[in-house]
């Protein structure tokens, strides 16, 4: 039902047809990585938190590579990073773990997206499914997923940064 929610969704931009779907998992970073051909940086992994609104989720994009650093996503929301059981997130997007993405959410959440994908030209976040993608510039992945603000709550990235550029 999710892949369909998404599909759903992103016919607003004529873009349902382009959803990847894989014969194996895509589950994680790693294994949609080798199932799309790309390096892990360049998969949108969308990871859910407790807001500080009770029972309201936020949601962060960012690039595969990255882990959440604790002191920097306190400073931009002025709250310790709580991420959600399988069970929450799947309440508050719709969306079982491994497919969880920005797109045709259950409820009306505050998305925002990591600069740590800002170093792409496209990037790859799931659709719903533990076996989707589809591939989305960043001005896109901002548009669809209806975007608050960039932020930089990440690290673990900086340093791969020329790296990865190049590739």
């Amino acid at each position: 039902m999710s892949l369909e929610n998404v599909q759903a969704y992103l016919k607003k931009w004529n873009r349902d047809q382009d959803i990847m779907e894989f014969q194996t998992s895509s589950a994680t970073v790693e294994l949609a990585a080798d199932a799309i051909g790309v390096i892990p940086a360049r998969i949108a992994k969308t990871i859910s938190f407790r807001g500080e609104e009770a029972g309201k989720a936020i949601l962060v994009v960012a690039a595969g590579d990255t882990k959440v650093d604790n002191k920097k996503f306190r400073q931009q929301f002025g709250f310790k990073p709580r991420m959600l059981t399988p069970d929450e997130v799947l309440k508050q997007t719709g969306h079982a773990i491994g497919g969880v993405c920005p797109f045709g959410l259950v409820n009306d959440l505050d998305v925002y997206l990591d600069v740590s994908l800002k170093r792409f030209t496209t990037v790859f976040p799931a659709c719903g499914s533990s076996n989707s993608a589809i591939e989305v510039t960043n001005e896109e992945l901002w548009q669809y997923a209806k975007a608050k603000d960039w932020i930089d709550v990440c690290k673990g990235w900086e340093d791969e940064e020329e790296k990865t550029v190049a590739m």
